[in-house]
């Protein structure tokens, strides 16, 4: 089994990092600086045992990979960026006949749950991964993965629901990686409960990771709607106690000498300046499912708002401060 993951940044470096250390068949996929430092110098990925120079093997475009037919395609970009990434793959030519959307297994290890219902449009076998990992990507070629004794937890399983042997042997080789990969037939639970923790990125980004009392309040708000919107949904999640059972004493956020430090995934983007982040797909979620089931979501359409505001104007985090943040929404 060869895993080709598509995003090399921070989920995709530290899956496919700890993958190809421990002796699995990876392919990074990455563009610009982060493709030419990849390519040149190799995965720099610290962790808490150490800084490991990897030399994965690297492409920077779908031609660029002969696809084979055991291939597992992990898609970690970005969920703005799932349906261009989607789009690319799936018709690629695989050895011995057919395409990548008709015979290989694609992984979406993405926050969020809207890219496996755009991926089963065009691939026919289709894995929900729910990514507990925090590392940090904000150099080319190096990635940050501080947590040990495992450096995350993967819940994996089949969409929209099931589980099956080509979802083992993927958890089997994340198992010998320093991942916990459970294998469970209700994947979704855990990534609609996982949604509850990412409607907070945006308060993260737009007023950095170290907003205090005020960011924390109006996090817990955001949180505290979706779960009313989650209800009139009918949609079930993992509980708390299910989410601390599974990783308590397993993920220890641990120093790393010389690694990044850092919010979450959407800090990351707007510190990078990429011009987008993921918050029509997380917070926009609850806003798409209030709509859809009657439920007010003012705090949730504010942040999605300012965050993609901030992208797009290329601010970096801090600089709109809590206390003004809490006064837009509290204007909404």
């Amino acid at each position: 089994m060869r895993y080709v993951v598509i995003g090399a940044g921070a989920v995709g470096g530290a899956i496919g990092g700890r993958l190809s250390q421990s002796g699995h068949d990876v392919v990074l996929v990455a563009r610009g600086v982060h493709y030419e430092t990849l390519r040149r110098d190799g995965l720099r990925l610290l962790t808490p045992d150490g800084t490991h120079r990897l030399p994965v093997p690297v492409a920077d475009r779908p031609e660029a990979v002969e696809l084979r037919p055991d291939d597992v395609l992990v898609l970690a970009v970005k969920t703005q960026d799932s349906v261009a990434a989607l789009d690319a793959w799936a018709p690629r030519p695989v050895a011995g006949g057919g395409t990548a959307g008709d015979r290989l297994p694609l992984v979406c290890a993405q926050n969020g749950v809207e890219s496996e219902r755009l991926a089963l449009r065009r691939f026919r076998r289709v894995y929900a991964m729910c990514v507990w990992l925090p590392a940090t990507y904000l150099e080319p070629g190096e990635v940050t993965a501080p947590c040990a004794p495992f450096t995350g937890m993967l819940h994996l399983g089949r969409y929209p629901s099931g589980a099956d042997e080509t979802a083992r042997r993927i958890a089997d080789g994340l198992e010998t990686s320093h991942f916990l990969a459970p294998v469970v037939p209700d994947v979704m639970r855990w990534k609609y409960a996982k949604l509850l923790s990412n409607v907070a990125n945006a308060v993260d980004a737009v007023c950095g990771p170290d907003g205090g009392a005020e960011a924390a309040a109006l996090a817990e708000r955001a949180r505290a709607e979706a779960i009313t919107v989650l209800d009139a949904a009918g949609i079930d999640r993992a509980s708390a106690a299910e989410q601390s059972a599974a990783r308590d004493g397993k993920m220890d956020m641990r120093p790393v000498e010389g690694g990044a430090r850092g919010g979450g995934s959407s800090w990351q983007s707007l510190v990078r300046g990429t011009g987008s982040v993921e918050a029509d797909y997380l917070n926009g979620e609850i806003v798409l499912l209030g709509r859809l089931h009657g439920v007010p979501t003012p705090v949730n359409e504010t942040l999605r708002r300012i965050a993609n505001e901030c992208a797009r104007e290329r601010r970096a985090p801090g600089t709109i401060t809590a206390a003004r943040l809490t006064e837009i929404v509290n204007a909404a």
